[in-house]
């Protein structure tokens, strides 16, 4: 079987480019599941009911969100929705939940969120929540996206999962990286699976106001980037009788 993950969606741009090309990216790479992270689908960033159908009107299974999960005061709404998932290190009895299980017939699919700490929100420990998370998971095909700024602690989640999940793809910092591997023969694993957006940005916003930011160290209202935009995801091949990730493979439509 195949999944494939695409990286943090930015804005309305982001959306309707996953629209416009979801469709034929699924049927050229004959994807079963899609997963997308979701957490700035909404204009300014955040997710918002619109931006989530706009996905799920693409043909998107599962959306997976981040540290600005809560961003928008529609969200405690928005995860009544079980294909919308928040970080799972949330404290208990936050709105949520961290995880999606996915039932295909013939096979079932978890797909598990979770947020670093470093230099980032002071959640639970994101090492062993997933611990306890999988405790009961009665699949073998575990699919981790690992929100995180630190690319140690995306390597640490990588190496510690490392035969008990089939895939951890590391999302936030919207800069694809080249280091995609299969570990212990067993768990596929990327340290940021990138943007989807307005390319020509800074991380998806409109250069200058983000420019003057680092060089004048005062406040500057972020607005979305009207480049043309690019997708930035990974599809991963699978084993469904025993979760094995057999191949993990980059790409990149402009």
């Amino acid at each position: 079987m195949k999944l494939l993950f695409i990286g943090d969606v930015v804005g309305n741009a982001g959306c309707q480019f996953v629209q416009n090309n979801l469709h034929r990216l699924k049927n050229e790479h004959e994807i079963d599941i899609t997963v997308v992270n979701g957490e700035n689908s909404a204009q300014g960033n955040g997710i918002t009911k619109y931006s989530a159908q706009q996905l799920f009107n693409a043909g998107v299974d599962v959306i997976t969100t981040g540290n600005h999960c809560f961003k928008r005061r529609e969200a405690l709404s928005i995860y009544d929705n079980s294909a919308i998932i928040r970080p799972a290190n949330y404290p208990d009895g936050c709105a949520g939940r961290g995880v999606c299980r996915l039932d295909l017939g013939k096979t079932q699919i978890a797909v598990i969120n979770l947020s670093g700490t470093t230099y980032l929100d002071p959640l639970d420990n994101p090492f062993t929540c997933i611990e306890n998370i999988l405790e009961n998971i009665d699949t073998p095909n575990i699919f981790v996206d690992f929100h995180a700024e630190a690319t140690a602690e995306k390597k640490a989640m990588g190496h510690f999962l490392t035969g008990k999940v089939t895939a951890v793809m590391g999302t936030h910092t919207h800069v694809q990286t080249a280091d995609e591997i299969i570990l212990g023969s067993h768990t596929g694993y990327i340290t940021d699976t990138g943007m989807t957006g307005p390319e020509l940005s800074i991380l998806g916003v409109d250069i200058q106001p983000a420019l003057d930011r680092f060089r004048f160290r005062f406040p500057t209202r972020f607005t979305e980037a009207s480049s043309p935009c690019f997708l930035n995801g990974i599809v991963i091949t699978f084993n469904e009788k025993n979760g094995k990730c057999t191949k993990i493979e980059r790409i990149i439509i402009r």
